[in-house]
């Protein structure tokens, strides 16, 4: 099945517990290449999500960004930095024996000091059963968000798909014409060498069996069946590879090189009037479909 490797999908996901937000981008990779922005604090999803994406995605540049906005406040741990405060104490106990400062210190003093206290966000523990349910969500979110992703890469796909049969059903109409026109070519040919043979021999005394084995050598070496058989193998292989469920890209990209080299060898083996440029035709044809198969997953 052609899909493409481009497409686009965002989705929010709310619960009681957070709001969770995804974005997915893919564009064109010859491989399967995923970027994941995740909190760090859920580290430990990266592994499931990672899996989720292999299992739908086979090639291109995948790129995921996770955003988790937790609706329970998270615990706060205030520390107090002792040996500050105990060097701040000494001080002012100098500084009020000289009476330059009276009365003790408040909190709102203590407050005021830098790095005196220190205030950290708890640590979540693993076990904690609401902290199981956000990971779940998030996993739910990024499987919402690749089933749009799959919708808008078949849709693409779609009009790739219609486009390069358009293309393969121009190659095989090419291909008989090149056949038909090679079939001529030979015919004149042979023709042409008979009667070049029997102008230069006049009246000398040689075997005609002999003659004519050489002119149907000759005229062989023109003789493209081989490669015409073999690209036409290639365009059933290509109908076939393209209405599959699986993915093709590469599979296509392969046959296109395969069907360019045969035209290579037409080119170079046939001839015929208009041959040429209905060879040129074909090798035109060829490099519009591999810049589209480019984009196929």
């Amino acid at each position: 099945m052609i899909k493409s490797m481009t497409g686009f999908a965002s989705g929010t996901r709310a619960s009681d517990v957070a709001t969770i937000g995804v974005t997915v981008r893919s564009v064109n990779h010859r491989y399967l290449d995923l970027q994941l922005r995740l909190p760090s604090a859920f580290a430990e999803v990266e592994p499931r999500l990672r899996a989720l994406v292999q299992q739908r995605v086979a090639r291109g540049r995948v790129e995921i960004s996770v955003a988790v906005q937790a609706r329970r406040q998270p615990a706060v741990e205030v520390q107090l930095n002792e040996p500050l405060v105990d060097a701040l104490a000494s001080a002012l106990d100098r500084a009020r024996a000289r009476g330059v400062v009276a009365g003790p210190m408040t909190p709102g003093d203590l407050l005021r000091v830098p790095q005196a206290l220190t205030f950290k966000e708890q640590a979540d523990d693993p076990d904690d059963p609401l902290r199981a349910e956000m990971g779940a969500a998030i996993e739910a979110a990024v499987v919402d968000a690749l089933g749009e992703l799959e919708v808008m890469r078949a849709r693409e796909g779609g009009f790739l798909g219609d486009d390069l049969e358009g293309r393969r059903r121009t190659l095989a109409d090419l291909i008989e014409r090149i056949t038909a026109a090679a079939a001529s070519g030979q015919d004149a040919f042979r023709a042409a060498l008979a009667a070049r043979v029997q102008e230069l021999t006049g009246d000398l005394r040689l075997d005609a069996a002999a003659v004519a084995q050489e002119v149907v050598r000759l005229v062989a070496r023109s003789d493209i069946t081989e490669e015409v058989v073999r690209f036409r193998g290639h365009l059933d292989h290509w109908r076939a590879l393209a209405e599959s469920p699986e993915s093709c890209g590469r599979k296509l990209d392969f046959l296109l090189q395969e069907m360019s080299r045969e035209i290579n060898t037409i080119g170079s083996k046939a001839e015929g009037a208009g041959l040429p440029e209905l060879v040129v035709d074909a090798k035109a044809e060829l490099e519009r479909m591999r810049e589209q198969v480019q984009n196929v997953e």
